[in-house]
């Protein structure tokens, strides 16, 4: 940011600058929002086959120009142009799933009463403010706004400084699809300007997706003005090992589960909590997979990990390493930063007490911690602040199912890898938020659940 009233975004792994944008002005912010509320009034009326249309638009549209907005998340935050393109259509998933799929999800339910009838309807609520972070630059934003447009809200968008360009691409898209105009819109504010949002009358809700403390501070506001949140925050998701697992499966899966996106993913898996019986093999199997793994510019469809988002990121990480070295984790691969840059890594000896263990690692660093036995992986696993996601693995699928109920996390993925599905409801416990996104669960976060009671 070179001053207070301007943001420049940068390319993590080049340093370039991209573009420099204006921040609004508090005039600017209360007429946008003022707009979002005028087309809400009418887009609140349009039908369900009218938005679905839309949205089927939308998503030819992301299918079409899959290469430039890949082309344009990789810039602006290092991902692997490969897993670019593969979020670019998993957001025209999104889209024609909810177009198929959402008058149902609103559709009427009616209820037995001691009345002659009585029925559940879903109203829209209005303005629903989203505030998003670089790290998904485009599916965050996507499963928060199909959704919600398709239940009849309008949307308004505070991205991350580093996506601000995403951000106005996605109000190109919008408009290019058909939407009215007005009803999903950019806003190029600064994390201090959320405030002004949140408490403008015309904002009904708001969803959060990022760190604790932006999730705390939004929650706090928007507590104060009795208004709804969805906050979808931090993981150190475990991924647990048992003895009858099939090690070379889990091996190969704990690579892509820890580095997907360059390891800057909340439900990528990051304790890898291994029983002693099999921890050698299991080890011996993560290190040759992660070593054919290859670093390098983001471009390069052959680049496995790219950069880290910003290097004070990946300064951030190289500490949490080295702290964990300090109080006697080892590092058996990798371990180094060059600049953005941060090598793919296994620490092994994570105990609690550790950075490794305690907090949030976010990026290509894997914490290996050993069980005891199947009792001590799961106090192992559900000994954080944490509960976003989780993965298991064992051939015994009823002792799985019953592993899988103690488990305290928003999702547990069994001999899988945890991902975010249309088809599933997604969400943590505890610091890991609350609230769902996705499924029927996050189309009725953002509506009046209304009662009508009839004599």
């Amino acid at each position: 940011m070179s001053d207070k009233n301007t943001v420049q975004t940068l390319n993590p792994a080049t340093g370039e600058t991209l573009k420099t944008y204006t921040l609004l002005s508090e005039s600017e912010i209360t007429q946008k929002i003022q707009n979002a509320e005028n087309a809400f009034q009418d887009w609140k009326k349009t039908s369900f086959e009218e938005r679905s249309e839309k949205f089927r638009k939308l998503s030819l549209l992301l299918k079409d120009k899959k290469d430039s907005l890949a082309k344009l998340m990789t810039e602006e935050m290092g991902k692997p142009i490969t897993q670019s393109k593969s979020e670019v259509e998993k957001c025209a998933w999104l889209c024609d799933f909810y177009a198929e799929k959402a008058e149902d999800f609103l559709s009427p339910v009616s209820k037995k009463s001691d009345g002659s009838e009585a029925y559940v309807r879903y109203d829209p609520l209005g303005v629903i403010l989203a505030v998003m972070p670089w790290n998904f630059p485009f599916w965050q934003v996507f499963r928060f706004a199909v959704p919600s447009l398709m239940a009849g809200n309008v949307g308004v968008l505070k991205h991350s400084s580093n996506s601000f360009g995403a951000g106005e691409a996605m109000e190109s898209l919008f408009l290019e699809a058909g939407f009215p105009k007005n009803v999903f819109q950019n806003l190029l504010i600064s994390g201090k300007q959320v405030k002004q949002v949140l408490e403008n009358d015309h904002v009904k809700a708001a969803t959060l997706t990022g760190s604790e403390a932006a999730g705390a501070s939004v929650a706090e506001i928007a507590g104060k003005n009795i208004k709804k949140t969805v906050l979808e925050l931090g993981g150190s998701d475990p991924f647990i090992v048992l003895a009858d697992a099939d090690i070379e499966m889990a091996a190969k899966t704990a690579v892509t589960a820890r580095t997907q996106n360059s390891g800057q993913s909340c439900i990528a898996a990051k304790r890898f909590i291994v029983l002693e019986e099999v921890y050698d093999k299991f080890v011996e199997a993560f290190k040759k997979e992660m070593a054919t793994l290859k670093m390098g510019n983001p471009m390069d469809e052959n680049t496995d990990v790219g950069s880290q988002a910003r290097e004070d990121l990946a300064k951030e990480l190289e500490e949490q390493v080295q702290k964990s070295v300090e109080k006697g984790a080892k590092i058996i691969l990798g371990g180094k930063r060059d600049k953005a840059f941060f090598e793919p890594t296994i620490l092994i000896d994570v105990k609690e007490g550790m950075p490794a263990f305690d907090e949030e690692l976010f990026g290509p660093v894997a914490a290996v911690i050993k069980a005891k036995d199947e009792h001590h992986a799961l106090e192992l696993a559900n000994n954080s602040e944490f509960g976003l996601g989780s993965s298991l693995w064992t051939a015994n699928l009823e002792k799985a199912r019953e592993i899988a109920s103690k488990i305290e996390s928003g999702s547990v993925f069994i001999n899988g890898m945890v991902k975010s599905d249309p088809r599933l409801p997604f969400g943590g416990i505890k610091k890991s938020g609350y609230g769902r996104e996705l499924s029927t669960n996050g189309i009725h976060e953002f509506v009046n659940i209304k009662t009508v009671w009839i004599a």
